[in-house]
């Protein structure tokens, strides 16, 4: 049935984000080049590369499928980035059961975030990947409350994760390398957003390609 998301399929996810992230390097690395270190794109493809090396050994659980990927980005991504979605993805794992239905993804996707924002002490309107993350969470829990299955939801959250990402460009950074940019950050998409915008919309299709 459509609302149960196995291991495999986050496996899948998984993949499908590294894939993204490939494709999308360059221009992660440009949007960083404008307001931070000039190396997002590079770090998290690096960091993803090294995670799909590891699941050739397929795991056996979500846990330890987020175990390894959170630990993998903590050890092999550089700046902020590692720490950050390694802790994302640390705690998604221990609440997920498989199969997980819609609302037992979107717990276990915003026990990420709240572990994003307990370790980044970041707010909505900071400039942040949390502005693209907390969307797609609300929008989650909307679309199941009316009803929706995980791909539904995982639609919905994609879509308000890329609205979140694209809001980003007139903020003023307060937290992160941006910061110190002061005014001078504004016009220009976090690249942490669009990184996350990236992670929802491969969850989206990853559910919506098995039917």
């Amino acid at each position: 049935m459509s609302d149960a998301v196995t291991t495999d399929d986050l496996v899948a996810w998984i993949r499908a984000f590294r894939d993204a992230v490939q494709e999308h390097r360059d221009e992660l690395t440009a949007l960083d080049s404008a307001i931070g270190d000039a190396d997002h794109g590079s770090n998290m493809a690096r960091g993803l590369d090294a995670v799909v090396a590891k699941l050739e050994t397929p795991p056996a659980s979500p846990a330890e499928l987020f175990k390894t990927v959170g630990m993998t980005l903590v050890s092999s991504v550089g700046g902020a980035s590692g720490p950050l979605y390694g802790t994302f993805f640390l705690r998604i794992g221990p609440a997920l059961t498989d199969p997980a239905d819609a609302t037992a993804l979107g717990a276990a996707l915003r026990a990420g975030t709240e572990g994003v924002v307990a370790r980044g002490k970041a707010e909505p309107g900071d400039k942040t990947m949390v502005d693209a993350q907390l969307p797609a969470l609300a929008a989650w829990d909307d679309a199941v409350a009316s009803g929706a299955d995980a791909r539904g939801a995982a639609a919905a959250a994609a879509q308000a994760a890329e609205q979140g990402r694209d809001a980003t460009a007139p903020l003023v950074a307060r937290k992160g390398r941006a910061s110190y940019l002061g005014e001078r950050s504004a016009g220009h998409i976090d690249p942490g957003a669009a990184s996350s915008a990236l992670l929802f919309r491969t969850l989206s299709d990853t559910l919506a390609a098995r039917g």
